[in-house]
């Protein structure tokens, strides 16, 4: 799971495909996802590292995070 290359987010979270013009914003957790993918780390070191800073259940932000991607490769922000 990695972002397209071109594609461009900032520190507040916001994304933008300049392959669509689309723009989006996250929340917090979703601004943390982008850094971690853009450091290219693995679905399991996203998990412990979310699951770590916001204290949530593992089980339940791996779904969280499986419907995140589910979005991102909709929009076309995924490789």
């Amino acid at each position: 799971m990695k972002l397209k290359k071109n594609v461009a987010t900032s520190e507040e979270g916001f994304i933008f495909n300049p392959s669509t013009g689309d723009s989006f914003s996250t929340n917090p957790i979703g601004k943390d996802i982008l850094v971690l993918l853009k450091e290219d780390k693995s679905v399991k070191d996203i998990i412990e590292a979310i699951c770590e800073k916001y204290d949530v259940e593992p089980a339940q932000f791996e779904k969280d995070l499986d419907d995140f991607k589910s979005q991102l490769s909709d929009y076309a922000i995924l490789d």
